[in-house]
């Protein structure tokens, strides 16, 4: 049984995202691990992102994208990323429907674009920022706006408990939680089943949360939203979709 919480290791991520990534492209793929393929957004200049410890030490390739940035030595697109556009932009740039894994970061929408995201194409691999504040019986998810970007409270994206929803409705499995509350890692039950190991407390998500730990706010994340504006539930969020 593979114990996650063993490996955290930074070396181009934000946390120790990158030793996490490690073990699990390991165990998936074992010899075969180099020279496969990545989606990452939300990655600024993408100095600091999760997916260059498979571009480096992988030879991995893929796509970049940005609202703010561009480089086209590292195939990274200046986008600014709506629901209502991934899937074209995902199109215009010739991603496969099938990858291997998929970086989402993008302070604010999150949920609502992954979910989009996963009515078309499939990853072996997902690492989701979730809204550590939020406790692991929170389902919570903020109302949409294409519009909106994030404005440094904490107000933004989902609960873990609302991503594994709506990962588990897509056949994704919850695997690991980072310290220090930030990102979580799913990977899809169909290359899960071909494993001859398994991962400790898979999809038990009340031993794999990771409360927030990264700033003075609510629950140790950002400041509370001045605004207080309202959540809603994942099922409500993928059926809704209101803008405010």
């Amino acid at each position: 049984m593979i114990d996650l919480s063993k490996y955290e290791n930074k070396v181009y991520s934000q946390n120790g995202e990158d030793g996490i990534t490690e073990k699990i492209i390991d165990a998936l793929y074992g010899e075969n691990k180099n020279y496969k393929m990545f989606v990452e957004f939300g990655v600024e200049s993408g100095e600091e992102c999760n997916t260059n410890i498979l571009r480096y030490k992988y030879y991995w390739t893929g796509l970049l994208m940005d609202g703010g940035f561009e480089n086209n030595l590292l195939n990274l697109k200046k986008e600014y990323i709506t629901k209502d556009n991934i899937v074209s932009l995902f199109k215009k740039y010739n991603v496969p429907k099938h990858s291997n894994l998929l970086s989402l970061d993008l302070d604010f929408n999150d949920f609502y674009i992954l979910h989009e995201v996963l009515k078309e194409y499939v990853f072996d691999i997902l690492i989701i920022e979730y809204n550590g504040t939020h406790t692991v019986n929170e389902d919570k998810v903020i109302i949409y706006n294409g519009n909106r970007m994030w404005d440094f409270s904490n107000y933004f994206g989902a609960s873990l408990l609302a991503f594994y929803k709506l990962c588990n409705s897509f056949n994704y499995s919850l695997v690991y939680c980072c310290e220090p509350g930030v990102n979580a890692f799913f990977i899809h039950n169909d290359i899960l089943a071909k494993m001859n190991d398994t991962f400790k407390d898979c999809n038990n998500i009340e031993l794999l949360y990771k409360k927030a730990n990264y700033s003075s706010g609510p629950n140790g994340g950002h400041p509370q939203d001045p605004y207080k504006r309202p959540y809603i539930s994942a099922q409500d969020a993928i059926h809704i979709s209101p803008f405010l």
